[in-house]
């Protein structure tokens, strides 16, 4: 690290569990974050302003007015740019050192393939089940944290799945793919904007311990969150053996 970094990143370098050494971790490191709308701003400012190396952020939708009332990454003046490059301005206008390598489309399971390989950890911020079983699909073949978000009306869910760990489940253990919820999104249903806001953050925290080795306690644990009383609740996960995902992969 240079003067500059060691200045920028002096509060991260304070920390006991982090330090030099996790830092350089961080700077080293290459993070995909899938979604750059409610849950996906939060994460990709907090991975660009905490040192990530490279990010490559995807998300096919553009900027719209509805939008702005909890995707703290765009602004006004960027209302029908794509949501990726209105992200990648933000985090460059935060830290020009970060590399954004920015995905304009969706990805399918081919391109996942090719790119879950390439990084260190996932930040699951879409919104829909397909993607969301597509990209947990090529982080259990890869061996790759998954660190999983969700919010809708005033409810919440956070969870960390890891290949890496022959005991953590994944997410297709707890959702299989073959039951497929009925789709709820907030353009029909709402979302509290400060609730995406907490949620992305702890993506980020989560996905930031990851990369800086100090790993994650949240494996094999659901989060659930009420934000009418900001209760938290737990679920322990188990590993199913039957799953048609990660079954065999261990």
């Amino acid at each position: 690290m240079n003067d500059d970094q060691l200045l920028r990143y002096s509060r991260h370098i304070l920390l006991d569990d982090l330090g030099v050494e996790g830092q350089q971790r961080l700077l080293d490191s290459h993070a995909l974050i899938v979604g750059a709308g409610g849950l996906g701003s939060p994460v990709a400012m907090y991975l660009a302003a905490s040192g990530v190396g490279h990010i490559t952020i995807a998300d096919h939708d553009v900027v719209d007015l509805t939008n702005l009332q909890r995707q703290i990454a765009h602004t006004t003046e960027r209302i029908g740019m794509s949501k990726v490059a209105s992200a990648t301005q933000a985090m460059q206008a935060l830290n020009p050192e970060v590399r954004v390598t920015a995905l304009a489309h969706k990805l399918d399971s081919a391109e996942l393939d090719a790119l879950v390989p390439t990084v260190q950890v996932v930040v699951d911020c879409c919104d829909n089940f397909l993607t969301r079983q597509a990209v947990n699909a090529a982080c259990v073949q890869h061996r790759v944290p998954l660190v999983s978000g969700a919010a809708i009306r005033m409810d919440a869910q956070l969870a960390v799945y890891d290949a890496r760990d022959a005991k953590s489940p994944c997410y297709a253990c707890i959702f299989p793919p073959d039951q497929a919820p009925e789709e709820v999104q907030c353009a029909t249903l709402g979302v509290l904007a400060p609730l995406v806001g907490v949620v992305g953050s702890l993506q980020a925290m989560e996905a930031v311990k990851l990369l800086a080795g100090l790993g994650s306690r949240l494996t094999g644990r659901l989060q659930m969150l009420d934000g009418r009383s900001l209760e938290w609740n737990e679920v322990r996960l188990q590993r199913n053996p039957s799953c048609p995902v990660c079954g065999q992969a261990h």
